[in-house]
């Protein structure tokens, strides 16, 4: 395994960590009566991510089922990072 692999195994570890992390911040907005505690986390998280998933929105757009919206973007952004991540490290 390469220092390079490695080093960009662990950025993508870290980006998926960040990405579970706004995954849950948007269930508990959803779910909550009040959501203002996770305000500024939702915030920050969203600073880090909303970069690399608003390109691939305009791609692919939310999906509606019923009442409920799909955000394609972010599951494809996810998968992406899974793969390169496995990827990075057997290199």
């Amino acid at each position: 395994m390469s220092f390079i692999g490695s080093l960009l195994g662990l950025v993508l570890t870290l980006f998926l960590l960040v990405l579970i992390a706004r995954l849950i911040l948007d269930w508990i907005v959803t779910l909550s009566d009040n959501p203002q505690g996770v305000r500024r986390p939702r915030e920050i998280v969203y600073r880090f991510t909303e970069p690399v998933i608003a390109p691939v929105r305009r791609v692919l757009k939310p999906v509606r089922l019923g009442g409920v919206q799909i955000d394609l973007a972010f599951t494809a952004v996810f998968i992406a990072v899974l793969i390169l991540r496995a990827v990075a490290f057997a290199l």
